[in-house]
């Protein structure tokens, strides 16, 4: 499993993010850290955990020119060596089992769709101060909002998961997704057309859809909790006057499979393990 983690000028959080991976029970083989242009503090900060980091460690970076979430993450996509995917946001601290999680439960023919604990300001916090994660239903968070892990949802089950995880369904949210590989290139990952927030995961699950993979939940398993801030959403997500909602309409409508600006662009691009460059040798 290659895990790509978007990230975007907030390294305190990435560095939580990096101690919830380093401490899996299961790691994964490595971990692509895509950059939608993030300041030197965030390159400073990957070369200095390559060091001790327990598995390949590597950095995707392109330039700051708005909100490029797709682009970044075909980046990242593209130099992942792994046959299976899961995609994080760099705002999303994970349960020890949520690698072990998602490969458990990753079948063929099928997107994997997992949640995220919502956590308040003031567990956020806690846990950005290096304070232990609550992953239960007795967390801080507010289970309430629409993009958010009800309570029932809030602990650990593998028996039930591998229940529910029989059915399609799920809300999209590419901050928790596993995907093989294979299925990704096929529908040249994510549309590069859509910049700014929203739709770019919706419009990418409506093609592999069409494709025949169909997108199934992952409930009571891999578990994450998100760190709140301020979000960059317009105010009605869904708006259908929204460029990117009118791409996401226009490939439910034509049946897409595919998109033409999308991965295939990075063919051949190179992010070598900062491992390998964290080592000195005494002359």
């Amino acid at each position: 499993m290659s895990v790509v983690l978007l990230t975007y000028n907030w390294p305190q959080a990435l560095s939580r993010v990096l101690d919830s991976i380093a401490w899996q029970r299961r790691l994964p083989e490595e971990v692509i850290v895509a950059d939608d242009g993030s300041s030197e503090s965030t390159s400073a900060l990957l070369r200095a955990r390559a060091a001790h980091f327990p598995c390949a460690l590597r950095h995707v970076w392109q330039e700051d020119l708005g909100f490029r979430a797709a682009r970044c993450r075909n980046r990242g996509i593209a130099v992942a060596r792994s046959a299976y995917i899961v995609l994080i946001d760099g705002d999303m601290v994970l349960h020890p089992d949520f690698i072990a999680d998602h490969l458990a439960l990753a079948r063929r023919g099928a997107l994997m769709q997992g949640g995220r604990i919502k956590w308040t300001q003031a567990e956020s916090e806690r846990v950005m101060a290096g304070k232990a994660p609550v992953f239960s239903p007795l967390a801080q968070a507010d289970y309430r909002a629409f993009d958010a892990m009800p309570r029932h949802y809030a602990f650990r089950s593998p028996w039930l998961a591998r229940r529910k995880a029989r059915r399609p369904g799920g809300r999209v949210m590419s901050c928790n997704m596993g995907l093989w590989r294979e299925d990704l290139l096929a529908c040249n990952g994510f549309d590069e057309r859509m910049e700014g927030y929203g739709a770019e995961d919706r419009e990418l699950v409506a093609r592999l859809g069409n494709a025949g993979i169909a997108k199934h939940p992952l409930k009571w398993a891999a578990l994450a909790g998100h760190l709140e801030h301020r979000s960059r959403a317009q105010a009605d997500v869904d708006e259908a006057t929204l460029p990117n909602n009118a791409l996401f309409l226009q490939t439910v409508r034509a049946g897409l499979t595919r998109c033409e600006a999308g991965i295939d662009a990075h063919t051949g691009i190179q992010a070598p393990d900062l491992r390998l460059e964290s080592v000195s040798i005494d002359p």
